[in-house]
Protein backbone atom coordinates (compact mmCIF):
# COMPACT_ATOMS: atom_id res chain seq x y z
CA UNK A 1 0.00 0.00 0.00
CA UNK A 2 2.25 2.45 0.84
CA UNK A 3 4.42 1.37 -2.13
CA UNK A 4 1.56 2.27 -4.43
CA UNK A 5 0.86 5.85 -2.75
CA UNK A 6 4.83 6.49 -3.40
CA UNK A 7 4.54 5.86 -7.04
CA UNK A 8 1.10 7.89 -7.09
CA UNK A 9 2.87 11.05 -5.89
CA UNK A 10 6.24 10.52 -7.68
CA UNK A 11 4.43 11.48 -11.16
CA UNK A 12 2.90 14.87 -9.42
CA UNK A 13 6.35 16.06 -7.32
CA UNK A 14 8.13 15.97 -11.31
CA UNK A 15 5.65 17.36 -12.49
CA UNK A 16 5.75 20.22 -10.41
CA UNK A 17 9.72 20.08 -10.86
CA UNK A 18 9.26 20.86 -14.40
CA UNK A 19 6.55 23.15 -13.92
CA UNK A 20 8.99 24.95 -11.53
CA UNK A 21 11.76 25.02 -14.08
CA UNK A 22 9.42 26.23 -16.89
CA UNK A 23 8.57 29.28 -14.35
CA UNK A 24 12.06 29.68 -14.17
CA UNK A 25 13.23 29.86 -17.27
CA UNK A 26 10.73 32.10 -18.79
CA UNK A 27 11.25 34.51 -15.91
CA UNK A 28 15.58 34.25 -16.70
CA UNK A 29 14.18 34.59 -20.55
CA UNK A 30 12.19 37.30 -19.76
CA UNK A 31 14.87 38.83 -17.91
CA UNK A 32 17.34 38.98 -20.15
CA UNK A 33 15.17 40.36 -22.69
CA UNK A 34 15.02 43.55 -20.50
CA UNK A 35 18.82 43.63 -20.18
CA UNK A 36 18.88 43.75 -23.82
CA UNK A 37 16.57 46.58 -24.50
CA UNK A 38 17.91 48.76 -21.47
CA UNK A 39 21.78 48.52 -23.34
CA UNK A 40 20.65 48.53 -26.70
CA UNK A 41 17.80 52.05 -25.65
CA UNK A 42 21.09 53.78 -24.01
CA UNK A 43 21.14 56.45 -26.16
CA UNK A 44 17.72 57.50 -24.92
CA UNK A 45 17.62 56.66 -20.97
CA UNK A 46 21.00 57.92 -20.27
CA UNK A 47 20.45 62.11 -20.77
CA UNK A 48 16.81 61.52 -18.54
CA UNK A 49 16.60 61.56 -15.06
CA UNK A 50 13.55 59.96 -13.32
CA UNK A 51 12.76 58.03 -10.33
CA UNK A 52 13.19 54.68 -11.73
CA UNK A 53 16.53 55.24 -12.52
CA UNK A 54 17.50 56.63 -8.95
CA UNK A 55 15.44 54.05 -7.01
CA UNK A 56 17.07 50.85 -9.10
CA UNK A 57 20.00 49.59 -10.34
CA UNK A 58 18.93 48.66 -13.95
CA UNK A 59 19.97 52.10 -15.38
CA UNK A 60 22.10 52.75 -13.70
CA UNK A 61 24.21 49.65 -14.61
CA UNK A 62 23.38 50.25 -18.63
CA UNK A 63 25.25 53.42 -18.32
CA UNK A 64 27.80 51.93 -16.67
CA UNK A 65 28.81 49.28 -18.98
CA UNK A 66 27.81 52.06 -22.04
CA UNK A 67 31.42 52.79 -23.38
CA UNK A 68 30.20 56.65 -24.31
CA UNK A 69 28.34 57.39 -21.26
CA UNK A 70 29.54 59.21 -17.98
CA UNK A 71 27.55 58.86 -14.90
CA UNK A 72 27.16 61.89 -13.00
CA UNK A 73 26.08 61.55 -9.27
CA UNK A 74 24.82 64.17 -7.09
CA UNK A 75 22.00 65.84 -5.39
CA UNK A 76 19.22 68.86 -6.16
CA UNK A 77 21.58 70.99 -8.81
CA UNK A 78 20.94 68.08 -11.23
CA UNK A 79 17.61 68.82 -11.15
CA UNK A 80 17.35 72.27 -11.80
CA UNK A 81 15.09 72.59 -14.84
CA UNK A 82 15.59 76.36 -15.22
CA UNK A 83 19.21 75.88 -16.05
CA UNK A 84 19.33 74.06 -20.29
CA UNK A 85 23.00 74.06 -20.36
CA UNK A 86 23.24 71.19 -17.18
CA UNK A 87 25.14 68.60 -18.29
CA UNK A 88 22.39 65.96 -19.27
CA UNK A 89 20.98 68.42 -21.47
CA UNK A 90 24.56 70.01 -22.99
CA UNK A 91 25.82 65.95 -24.23
CA UNK A 92 22.44 64.95 -24.74
CA UNK A 93 23.60 64.28 -28.50
CA UNK A 94 26.80 63.58 -27.71
CA UNK A 95 28.79 66.77 -29.30
CA UNK A 96 32.33 65.43 -27.94
CA UNK A 97 31.57 62.02 -28.42
CA UNK A 98 29.92 60.77 -25.19
CA UNK A 99 26.95 61.81 -23.35
CA UNK A 100 26.77 62.56 -19.00
CA UNK A 101 23.72 60.17 -17.30
CA UNK A 102 22.70 62.10 -13.92
CA UNK A 103 21.59 60.32 -10.93
CA UNK A 104 20.60 62.31 -7.95
CA UNK A 105 17.87 64.41 -6.27
CA UNK A 106 17.40 66.74 -3.90
CA UNK A 107 19.38 66.42 -0.78
CA UNK A 108 21.03 63.50 -1.67
CA UNK A 109 24.00 62.78 0.61
CA UNK A 110 27.28 60.61 -0.01
CA UNK A 111 25.92 57.87 2.13
CA UNK A 112 23.09 57.36 -0.40
CA UNK A 113 26.16 57.63 -3.89
CA UNK A 114 27.89 55.18 -2.09
CA UNK A 115 25.34 52.60 -1.57
CA UNK A 116 24.66 52.84 -5.17
CA UNK A 117 28.12 53.06 -5.79
CA UNK A 118 28.81 49.61 -3.95
CA UNK A 119 25.67 47.43 -5.46
CA UNK A 120 26.45 48.33 -8.83
CA UNK A 121 29.99 46.84 -7.60
CA UNK A 122 32.47 44.98 -10.59
CA UNK A 123 30.15 46.94 -13.23
CA UNK A 124 31.83 50.39 -12.33
CA UNK A 125 35.55 48.78 -12.34
CA UNK A 126 37.41 51.06 -14.86
CA UNK A 127 34.64 53.34 -15.26
CA UNK A 128 34.83 57.09 -15.32
CA UNK A 129 31.77 59.00 -13.39
CA UNK A 130 31.93 62.01 -11.57
CA UNK A 131 30.15 62.56 -8.55
CA UNK A 132 29.41 65.96 -7.70
CA UNK A 133 29.92 67.41 -4.40
CA UNK A 134 27.43 70.44 -2.50
CA UNK A 135 29.94 72.05 0.68
CA UNK A 136 26.80 71.82 2.77
CA UNK A 137 26.10 68.02 2.13
CA UNK A 138 29.52 67.48 2.59
CA UNK A 139 30.65 68.69 5.97
CA UNK A 140 27.04 67.89 7.34
CA UNK A 141 24.84 64.74 6.52
CA UNK A 142 21.35 65.87 4.72
CA UNK A 143 18.93 65.48 7.28
CA UNK A 144 16.64 62.24 8.08
CA UNK A 145 14.05 63.01 5.66
CA UNK A 146 16.09 63.58 3.28
CA UNK A 147 17.88 60.19 3.76
CA UNK A 148 15.00 58.59 3.97
CA UNK A 149 13.21 60.12 0.38
CA UNK A 150 16.35 59.11 -1.34
CA UNK A 151 17.27 55.47 0.26
CA UNK A 152 16.97 52.51 -2.09
CA UNK A 153 16.25 49.22 -0.88
CA UNK A 154 17.94 47.54 -3.83
CA UNK A 155 20.77 49.44 -3.39
CA UNK A 156 21.33 48.92 -0.22
CA UNK A 157 20.57 44.85 -0.03
CA UNK A 158 22.93 44.81 -3.21
CA UNK A 159 25.54 46.24 -1.47
CA UNK A 160 25.03 44.49 2.07
CA UNK A 161 24.86 41.05 0.36
CA UNK A 162 26.85 41.60 -2.69
CA UNK A 163 30.36 40.85 -2.75
CA UNK A 164 32.03 43.88 -3.96
CA UNK A 165 32.96 45.58 -0.66
CA UNK A 166 35.05 43.63 2.37
CA UNK A 167 33.37 43.10 5.71
CA UNK A 168 35.40 46.39 7.24
CA UNK A 169 34.41 48.07 4.92
CA UNK A 170 30.43 46.60 5.10
CA UNK A 171 30.80 47.20 8.74
CA UNK A 172 31.65 51.00 8.97
CA UNK A 173 28.88 51.55 6.29
CA UNK A 174 26.21 49.55 8.24
CA UNK A 175 27.00 51.79 11.43
CA UNK A 176 26.41 55.19 9.32
CA UNK A 177 22.55 53.15 8.49
CA UNK A 178 21.85 52.45 11.66
CA UNK A 179 21.97 56.41 12.35
CA UNK A 180 18.73 56.30 9.97
CA UNK A 181 17.82 52.73 10.97
CA UNK A 182 13.84 53.27 9.75
CA UNK A 183 14.80 53.07 6.65
CA UNK A 184 16.39 49.25 7.32
CA UNK A 185 13.23 48.35 9.33
CA UNK A 186 11.40 48.23 6.03
CA UNK A 187 12.98 44.71 5.56
CA UNK A 188 13.66 42.87 8.45
CA UNK A 189 16.21 40.78 6.82
CA UNK A 190 18.00 43.90 5.60
CA UNK A 191 17.73 44.70 9.36
CA UNK A 192 18.79 41.95 10.85
CA UNK A 193 21.99 41.60 8.16
CA UNK A 194 23.15 45.18 9.12
CA UNK A 195 23.14 44.83 12.52
CA UNK A 196 25.38 42.28 12.32
CA UNK A 197 27.57 43.97 9.89
CA UNK A 198 27.67 47.07 12.50
CA UNK A 199 28.11 45.04 15.68
CA UNK A 200 31.62 43.76 14.55
CA UNK A 201 31.28 40.98 16.91
CA UNK A 202 32.70 37.34 15.47
CA UNK A 203 29.76 35.73 16.42
CA UNK A 204 27.58 38.06 14.76
CA UNK A 205 29.75 37.83 11.35
CA UNK A 206 29.46 34.06 11.55
CA UNK A 207 25.06 35.05 11.61
CA UNK A 208 25.74 37.17 9.02
CA UNK A 209 27.58 34.47 6.63
CA UNK A 210 24.83 32.12 7.74
CA UNK A 211 21.81 34.78 6.50
CA UNK A 212 24.08 35.62 3.29
CA UNK A 213 22.31 32.67 0.62
CA UNK A 214 19.15 34.00 1.73
CA UNK A 215 20.03 38.06 1.12
CA UNK A 216 21.28 36.88 -2.36
CA UNK A 217 17.68 35.06 -3.42
CA UNK A 218 16.47 38.65 -2.20
CA UNK A 219 18.43 40.27 -4.40
CA UNK A 220 18.18 37.87 -7.44
CA UNK A 221 13.77 39.07 -6.62
CA UNK A 222 14.80 42.59 -6.59
CA UNK A 223 16.55 42.70 -9.46
CA UNK A 224 14.16 40.67 -11.45
CA UNK A 225 11.39 43.47 -10.46
CA UNK A 226 13.69 46.00 -11.27
CA UNK A 227 14.57 44.96 -15.04
CA UNK A 228 10.66 44.37 -15.27
CA UNK A 229 9.80 47.85 -14.13
CA UNK A 230 12.81 48.89 -16.49
CA UNK A 231 11.47 47.07 -19.48
CA UNK A 232 7.87 48.59 -18.84
CA UNK A 233 9.45 52.27 -18.72
CA UNK A 234 10.92 51.65 -22.21
CA UNK A 235 7.84 50.19 -23.70
CA UNK A 236 5.72 52.95 -22.47
CA UNK A 237 7.71 56.11 -21.79
CA UNK A 238 11.14 55.81 -24.24
CA UNK A 239 11.79 58.69 -26.61
CA UNK A 240 13.94 58.30 -29.75
CA UNK A 241 17.52 59.48 -29.17
CA UNK A 242 18.15 62.83 -31.07
CA UNK A 243 21.01 62.13 -33.42
CA UNK A 244 24.42 62.85 -32.97
CA UNK A 245 26.33 65.97 -33.70
CA UNK A 246 29.94 65.95 -33.77
CA UNK A 247 31.22 69.28 -32.81
CA UNK A 248 34.17 71.22 -31.60
CA UNK A 249 33.25 73.03 -28.76
CA UNK A 250 35.04 76.51 -28.22
CA UNK A 251 35.34 76.11 -24.48
CA UNK A 252 37.01 79.89 -23.76
CA UNK A 253 34.52 81.66 -25.66
CA UNK A 254 31.60 79.48 -23.86
CA UNK A 255 33.44 80.96 -20.75
CA UNK A 256 33.98 84.34 -22.09
CA UNK A 257 30.68 84.58 -23.05
CA UNK A 258 29.49 83.95 -19.45
CA UNK A 259 32.07 86.02 -17.77
CA UNK A 260 30.70 89.29 -19.55
CA UNK A 261 26.91 88.57 -18.02
CA UNK A 262 25.60 90.57 -14.95
CA UNK A 263 24.12 89.28 -11.63
CA UNK A 264 20.67 87.38 -12.12
CA UNK A 265 18.11 89.87 -10.84
CA UNK A 266 17.58 87.45 -8.25
CA UNK A 267 20.86 87.68 -7.29
CA UNK A 268 20.60 91.43 -6.67
CA UNK A 269 17.88 90.95 -4.55
CA UNK A 270 19.38 89.13 -2.56
CA UNK A 271 22.42 90.53 -1.72
CA UNK A 272 20.22 94.12 -1.62
CA UNK A 273 18.21 91.99 1.24
CA UNK A 274 21.26 91.09 3.30
CA UNK A 275 22.93 94.52 3.65
CA UNK A 276 20.70 94.83 7.01
CA UNK A 277 21.52 91.25 8.34
CA UNK A 278 25.24 91.91 7.51
CA UNK A 279 27.66 90.68 10.54
CA UNK A 280 31.35 91.65 11.74
CA UNK A 281 33.97 90.10 9.23
CA UNK A 282 34.94 86.56 10.79
CA UNK A 283 32.95 86.82 13.86
CA UNK A 284 31.74 83.28 13.30
CA UNK A 285 34.77 81.52 11.84
CA UNK A 286 35.19 79.89 14.97
CA UNK A 287 31.47 78.23 14.77
CA UNK A 288 32.44 77.62 11.55
CA UNK A 289 35.50 75.59 11.58
CA UNK A 290 33.77 73.69 14.79
CA UNK A 291 30.66 72.76 13.21
CA UNK A 292 32.57 71.76 9.41
CA UNK A 293 35.60 69.55 11.65
CA UNK A 294 32.51 67.93 13.50
CA UNK A 295 30.34 66.90 10.73
CA UNK A 296 29.52 63.53 10.05
CA UNK A 297 29.67 64.17 6.18
CA UNK A 298 33.39 64.33 6.00
CA UNK A 299 33.22 60.31 7.41
CA UNK A 300 30.19 59.80 4.61
CA UNK A 301 32.47 61.42 2.17
CA UNK A 302 35.33 59.35 3.05
CA UNK A 303 33.27 56.30 3.47
CA UNK A 304 32.08 56.87 -0.31
CA UNK A 305 35.63 57.43 -1.58
CA UNK A 306 36.75 53.89 0.37
CA UNK A 307 33.84 52.43 -1.90
CA UNK A 308 34.90 54.28 -5.10
CA UNK A 309 38.45 52.63 -4.61
CA UNK A 310 36.90 49.11 -3.66
CA UNK A 311 35.03 48.69 -6.56
CA UNK A 312 38.33 49.97 -8.90
CA UNK A 313 36.20 52.75 -10.44
CA UNK A 314 37.79 55.96 -11.90
CA UNK A 315 36.08 59.30 -10.52
CA UNK A 316 36.11 62.88 -10.76
CA UNK A 317 35.37 64.71 -7.89
CA UNK A 318 33.93 68.37 -8.28
CA UNK A 319 32.51 70.40 -5.46
CA UNK A 320 30.61 73.12 -6.06
CA UNK A 321 32.12 76.67 -4.02
CA UNK A 322 30.25 78.69 -1.28
CA UNK A 323 28.63 81.25 -1.65
CA UNK A 324 31.28 83.59 -0.84
CA UNK A 325 29.57 86.70 -0.77
CA UNK A 326 26.72 85.45 1.05
CA UNK A 327 29.16 83.44 4.01
CA UNK A 328 31.16 87.12 4.03
CA UNK A 329 27.43 88.52 5.21
CA UNK A 330 26.90 86.21 7.44
CA UNK A 331 30.60 86.83 9.62
CA UNK A 332 32.30 83.53 7.55
CA UNK A 333 35.73 84.96 6.41
CA UNK A 334 37.18 83.16 3.05
CA UNK A 335 40.24 82.02 5.28
CA UNK A 336 37.65 79.63 7.59
CA UNK A 337 35.92 78.56 4.46
CA UNK A 338 39.37 77.57 2.85
CA UNK A 339 39.82 75.20 5.83
CA UNK A 340 36.44 72.77 4.04
CA UNK A 341 38.41 73.36 0.27
CA UNK A 342 42.12 72.46 1.89
CA UNK A 343 40.37 69.39 4.38
CA UNK A 344 38.64 67.81 1.16
CA UNK A 345 41.62 67.97 -1.25
CA UNK A 346 43.50 66.44 1.08
CA UNK A 347 40.99 63.30 1.39
CA UNK A 348 40.97 63.29 -2.21
CA UNK A 349 44.91 63.29 -2.75
CA UNK A 350 44.85 59.88 0.15
CA UNK A 351 43.01 58.23 -2.50
CA UNK A 352 44.32 59.82 -5.34
CA UNK A 353 41.07 60.99 -6.94
CA UNK A 354 41.42 63.81 -8.81
CA UNK A 355 39.23 66.71 -7.90
CA UNK A 356 38.26 70.27 -9.12
CA UNK A 357 36.58 72.59 -6.27
CA UNK A 358 36.20 75.51 -7.93
CA UNK A 359 37.17 77.37 -5.19
CA UNK A 360 38.14 80.45 -7.39
CA UNK A 361 34.24 81.34 -8.02
CA UNK A 362 33.87 81.18 -3.88
CA UNK A 363 32.64 84.91 -4.46
CA UNK A 364 31.48 84.79 -8.02
CA UNK A 365 27.99 85.88 -7.45
CA UNK A 366 27.49 84.65 -11.02
CA UNK A 367 28.51 80.99 -10.48
CA UNK A 368 25.53 79.74 -8.38
CA UNK A 369 21.91 80.97 -7.91
CA UNK A 370 21.19 82.41 -4.13
CA UNK A 371 23.28 80.94 -1.28
CA UNK A 372 21.99 77.25 -2.54
CA UNK A 373 24.34 74.86 -4.39
CA UNK A 374 22.43 75.32 -7.50
CA UNK A 375 24.62 76.20 -10.28
CA UNK A 376 23.77 78.69 -12.80
CA UNK A 377 24.74 78.49 -16.49
CA UNK A 378 28.28 79.83 -16.06
CA UNK A 379 28.50 77.73 -12.91
CA UNK A 380 27.44 74.63 -15.51
CA UNK A 381 29.14 75.25 -18.40
CA UNK A 382 32.53 74.87 -15.92
CA UNK A 383 31.20 71.70 -14.85
CA UNK A 384 30.75 70.65 -18.00
CA UNK A 385 34.43 71.77 -19.74
CA UNK A 386 36.01 69.94 -16.57
CA UNK A 387 33.50 66.59 -17.34
CA UNK A 388 34.51 66.79 -21.40
CA UNK A 389 38.10 67.14 -20.20
CA UNK A 390 38.14 64.45 -17.96
CA UNK A 391 36.31 62.02 -20.37
CA UNK A 392 38.51 62.78 -22.70
CA UNK A 393 41.52 61.90 -20.58
CA UNK A 394 42.93 65.51 -20.31
CA UNK A 395 43.31 67.61 -16.63
CA UNK A 396 40.50 69.10 -15.94
CA UNK A 397 40.35 72.90 -15.30
CA UNK A 398 38.32 74.63 -12.88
Amino acid sequence: MARAHTKQGMPHLFSGVIASALVAAALFAAGMVAVHREHTTILSTAPELFPLKNQGLAFQGAAAHAPNVLPLYGSSELTALRVPERANVFFRTAPTGFQVSPVGAGGMPPLIILQKVGALGSALRGKKLAISLSPNLTAHPAGRKAYEGNFSLMAASELVFGTALDFDLKRDIASRMLNCPITVEKSPLLEFAVRRLASGRWLDRVGFCALWPIGKVQNIVLEMQDHFAALAYIQHKIKPALPRHLEEIDWPKLIAKENVLRTTDEDKTKESSSLGEQKAPGSRDVAFRTDMNAGLGWTDLELLLRTLASVHARPLLLSMPFDGQFYDQTGVSRSARESYYQRLRALAQRYHFPLVEFKGHDEDPAFLYLHKSHLTVKGWIYYNRALDDFFHGRVPES
